[in-house]
């Protein structure tokens, strides 16, 4: 597993994980793009020529090779930018969902942080998409080390994924080693007035904020949720019983994404206040990928101020 503590992108993961995994005796294929050296699938290539195969920037097509290929037995990873991957949504349906195959999709460069590139380049969306489709598992990793055992959890269960990878290198939450589970929260800082739930970048962000909460006297737990679906409802119900307020921080359109999610699983729970730090109903713009979060209000003390908010209307 990743040991490094300095600050790194999660899709670094991507290309070294894939060369272990097929090394220790996976039967993987890649199937990419024309973005492997972005996405780092392109390491995989080096290692093994014969079994990554690239498509250009055909991403319906690649989808659906990716389907063929699962269909001969092997674990197939299919590589391309997150706003990229959203182009097949048909072939996913068709060719990886309803048949169930072993198909993992590894999007880079999710959502506003992808920066300079712009809001044509800027996945918001994504997450929604891949969540609407019933047999995938969708995953957010919090850092480089989390994304490594995503990945390799990705190759040893069966069936369809998506996982999220970022572009900017951001600091390491898992110094300690990835405690990842498909479909389970990790309480990454205990709490007892207000809970704050995150994915991907955000974990870090919603981290600080807690400190700064502690200090103005309102004690934070802090739920990494990478696992977006399958969702752990029943974290979700014991933050709300025990902490009474809840914020859902995410870099996706928040009533889509974890949020709505989280929301409409503790309606029919345990409904307690809720806040939303997330991208606002508009589209991103160039800008530095802090720049980027800024803009969008994604920020630690965005996460203060809704937790403060939320404690405010607790009964």
């Amino acid at each position: 597993m990743t040991t490094t503590h300095a600050p790194a992108a999660t899709r670094e993961a991507l290309g070294p994980t894939l060369i272990r995994l097929q090394n220790a005796g996976h039967d993987i294929v890649v199937v990419d793009a024309d973005l492997g050296k972005s996405t780092t699938s392109r390491a995989f290539k080096d290692a093994f020529p014969d079994r990554f195969f690239t498509f250009g920037i055909a991403e319906q097509n690649m989808i659906s090779a990716a389907g063929g290929f699962a269909t001969l037995g092997f674990t197939v990873f299919a590589t391309t930018f997150a706003v990229f991957a959203e182009h097949a949504f048909d072939q996913l349906r068709m060719s990886v969902a309803q048949p169930r195959l072993n198909v993992k999709v590894v999007a880079s460069h999710g959502g506003v942080s992808t920066g300079e590139d712009g809001a044509s380049a800027q996945s918001i969306e994504d997450l929604a998409i891949f969540s609407s489709l019933p047999t995938f598992n969708v995953v957010v990793p919090a850092d480089v080390v989390e994304a490594e055992a995503v990945i390799e959890a990705a190759a040893n269960t069966p069936g369809p994924w998506y996982i999220r990878t970022g572009r900017p290198k951001i600091p390491v939450v898992y110094s300690d080693g990835p405690r990842f589970q498909l479909g389970k929260a990790d309480v990454l800082r205990e709490g007892s007035d207000v809970t704050l739930i995150a994915c991907g970048l955000m974990v870090d962000r919603s981290l600080r904020a807690a400190e700064v909460l502690d200090r103005a006297g309102i004690s934070a737990r802090v739920l990494n949720m990478a696992s977006i679906r399958p969702l752990d409802i029943d974290a979700l119900e014991v933050a709300a019983r025990e902490t009474g307020a809840l914020v859902v921080a995410e870099e996706h359109l928040s009533y889509t994404g974890l949020g709505g999610m989280a929301a409409q699983a503790l309606a029919t729970r345990r409904p307690v206040p809720m806040e939303f730090v997330g991208v606002p109903e508009r589209y991103g713009e160039s800008a530095t990928w802090s720049e980027a979060l800024e803009i969008m209000g994604l920020t630690s003390d965005a996460i203060v101020e809704a937790a403060q908010r939320a404690v405010a209307r607790k009964a």
